[in-house]
Formats: C-alpha cells, sequence, structure tokens
C-alpha cells in the first residue's frame, strides 16, 4: 500500500506525545507527492468500507449520492440510491412518507438526533465524517494510526472502565468506539486481501476525498496556472531585455537654440 513509516524501525516505535495522546509520525501518501492525484481504487474501496464498517454509526451529512460519481457510474449510484429509503413529503392528511432515495438527495443519518445517537452508543457521540481528515491535527496520519492502533499494552495507573477502549492515539488514551477492523472482514469487489493496514488505507484515502473532493481539479489547476506563470514570465523578460532595452538605454540630450538678435 501507499502508507508507509518513514524512518527506522527503532524511529517509528517512539511517539511524540501531545497533551494526553500520541502524535502520529509522518506516512507516506501518494495523493500528497506533486504530480500524483488520488488513487481512485483506493477511494472505491473505501467506500466499501464506509457503508459496511462506518455508515451504521457515523454520517457523512454534507454528500448527496450524485457525488459519488465522481468515483462511480450513474447507474451504479443509482442502484445503491433506490435501496436506501428516505423521508418524502407528507401526504394530503400530514402522514409522514418514505420513497426511494435519488441522486440529488443527501445520504441518510445513522440517528435521528444527538439523544439517540448516545444512547447506541453508551453516552459517545460517533463524529460526522465528512471534514474529519480537517478537523483533526494531521487529519489523514491521524485517522490511519486511530484505526490501526488498537490492542496495546494499556500503560500503568491508566484505569479502563467498561465500554471503552485503550488507544493511545485518541485524546485522553480512552475512545468509546471498539476496534472496527479485522482482518477478512469484507471481502472487496476487486479482490484486494481485506488486512487491517489495507482497509485502514482505504478508508483514509475516501474520507480524503470526502473533505476534498476537487483535489485533484485543484492540483491540476495549480500545475497550469504555474506553468502559464513561468511562459508570462518568460516573454515579459524577453520583451523587455530585447524590445525596450534600446529605450531605456536612449539618452535624451536638450540643445539651447540661439537666435541672432535683429
Amino acid at each position: 500500500i501507499n502508507a508507509e513509516y518513514m524512518g527506522t524501525p527503532s524511529e517509528c516505535l517512539f511517539f511524540f506525545v501531545m497533551a494526553d495522546y500520541a502524535h502520529p509520525p509522518h506516512l507516506h501518501w501518494s495523493h500528497f507527492d506533486f504530480f500524483t492525484g488520488l488513487d481512485w481504487r483506493s477511494v472505491r474501496r473505501g467506500k466499501e468500507i464506509y457503508e459496511q464498517v462506518f455508515a451504521p454509526c457515523h454520517s457523512l451529512q454534507y454528500k448527496k449520492f450524485r457525488n459519488f460519481e465522481a468515483f462511480m457510474s450513474q447507474d451504479e449510484v443509482k442502484a445503491w440510491a433506490a435501496q436506501v429509503m428516505v423521508d418524502d413529503d407528507p401526504d394530503e392528511e400530514g402522514n409522514p412518507k418514505q420513497r426511494s432515495a435519488k441522486r440529488f438527495d443527501s445520504l441518510p443519518l445513522p440517528y435521528k438526533n444527538e439523544k439517540e445517537a448516545r444512547f447506541n452508543n453508551a453516552g459517545a457521540l460517533p463524529p460526522d465524517l465528512s471534514t474529519i481528515v480537517q478537523a483533526r491535527h494531521d487529519g489523514t496520519n491521524y485517522v490511519y494510526m486511530l484505526l490501526t492502533s488498537y490492542h496495546r499494552p494499556v500503560p500503568p495507573g491508566l484505569q479502563v472502565g467498561q465500554g471503552q477502549y485503550y488507544n493511545p492515539y485518541f485524546p485522553g488514551g480512552l475512545i468509546g468506539m471498539p476496534p472496527p477492523l479485522n482482518d477478512d472482514m469484507v471481502e472487496y469487489e476487486d479482490g484486494t486481501p481485506a488486512s487491517v493496514p489495507q482497509m485502514a488505507k482505504d478508508v483514509t484515502t475516501f474520507l480524503q476525498w470526502v473533505a476534498h473532493p476537487w483535489w485533484d481539479e485543484r492540483k491540476l489547476l495549480g500545475y497550469k496556472l504555474a506553468a502559464t506563470l513561468a511562459v508570462a514570465t518568460l516573454s515579459a523578460g524577453y520583451y523587455s531585455r530585447y524590445h525596450c532595452g534600446s529605450l531605456r538605454a536612449r539618452r535624451v540630450s536638450y540643445r539651447a537654440l540661439r537666435y541672432a538678435a535683429k
């Protein structure tokens, strides 16, 4: 996969502690390279992980079905939306109705309100994942390390309560979400082995696209802008050197005219 440790094994075992949680190490992500965009196969696999593992608890409230046409066909999106029921306008008597979702509908929320969400998660509120990689410091590395850092030894003196799990990358070290990923828990459409690091990498890349849907377009626009400015700079320098140089080097002198007296 394209997410790997940068450093020696001994360096990877050392964590920089910020406040009461560990700071994630720097990982290499291909979409941060200058001439590489998002790994769209990984984004598609990450959508499978989100749909099967995280969607029952975590929402993507800022996403519509049609947004997924960035890496899915329109027919696939329509078929996916048709499987989801959403609230419709009430009937003539005011009774609520439901209908199959359309491309323009937002993804449904897993819970009706915050109280229901906390009741079903032992008081914890599952965050919305639409902008999670932006809402957390070093969000891409944070999400990946959070998903792959369960089952570590609990430090002495830290009390883990019922319904809590130790994770060194979560603030306070205690998180209410149980380990979400296990080896071979899903079967990818493309046959990729579903190991925990692979699934964590895929869902992190997917959330990177969710937070930055125009990532590749903005990169391409930046390259076009840089190339345009470079050509404009060279053209301006050439014009200034060879066409305006004679004007700058020109000497203007004034000669007083003497007129004969009448």
